[in-house]
């Protein structure tokens, strides 16, 4: 045999062997996977039978303390405050000169974007962009009134046409 004559069950082999290769890691990859979604799912369980079970402790714990007429001994220690009931603040004199500051800062940061937005829209690509789509709608609106006028001159000349046959026939 010749090398030529090789090539070709040379090469089915090593496809072959490649695609036992491959498939053995799918299926180790796959299993490992399996193995770790197992292990995650029993760890929320456990941990769901866990907190179920404090929950049952505190019910039993608050009902117990209702049941005696303690309802103050089973309040939290701690309070999570709720955020659309912001803390009242007693409001505080600015001086003069941080008043400028503020609102000079402010009056500089609306123009600098008010310039930046003037300048980006006076751009030629802008302006080439805009000038496009308005032809685009003025094509649109054109071709949208051609079509009304056509519709409502074939409307007028049926109800004309409908006219003089009901004339015809009373004649």
């Amino acid at each position: 045999m010749t090398v030529p004559d090789l090539v070709l069950p040379a090469s089915v082999a090593v496809l072959l062997v490649v695609v036992v290769l491959g498939g053995w890691l799918l299926w180790r990859g796959q299993r490992a996977a399996e193995g770790r979604a197992a292990h995650a799912l029993a760890t929320a369980r456990s941990e769901a039978e866990e907190l179920r079970g404090r929950l049952d402790a505190l019910t039993a714990t608050l009902e117990a303390a209702e049941q005696q007429g303690r309802a103050e001994a089973a309040e939290p220690e701690w309070v999570i405050t709720s955020i659309d009931q912001p803390e009242p603040t007693t409001p505080t004199r600015i001086e003069g000169r941080l008043f400028a500051d503020i609102v000079l800062r402010e009056t500089v940061v609306k123009a600098a974007a008010l310039g930046h937005g003037v300048r980006r829209a006076l751009t030629p690509e802008t302006r080439n962009r805009i000038r496009f789509e308005m032809r685009q709608e003025s094509k649109r609106l054109r071709k949208e009134r051609q079509v009304t006028a056509r519709r409502l001159q074939r409307e007028a000349a049926a109800r004309q046409r409908a006219r003089l046959a009901a004339e015809e026939r009373s004649a």
